[in-house]
């Protein structure tokens, strides 16, 4: 079981760790409409300021760019 200051704690069934930011994300964002530009930007600030996540980053944005070529 995980706790972050008074959150409660992180138990539920099928739940990935990610599920919490992901679920703020869209709780503070979610409103906004953001350019892949902008995403993109954001995506080489991050690494920028942590790069050991330069692998994970690099993987989701191929990910993100290839997402559309499962339909063809």
């Amino acid at each position: 079981m995980l706790r972050f200051g008074g959150a409660p704690p992180l138990n539920i069934p099928g739940m990935y760790f990610t599920d919490r930011g992901i679920e703020e994300l869209a709780q503070r964002r979610g409103e906004e409409t953001v350019t892949l530009e902008w995403l993109a930007e954001q995506l080489r600030t991050f690494v920028d300021m942590n790069p050991e996540f330069e692998t994970p980053i690099e993987r989701f944005a191929t990910w993100l760019a290839r997402d559309d070529e499962d339909d063809e």
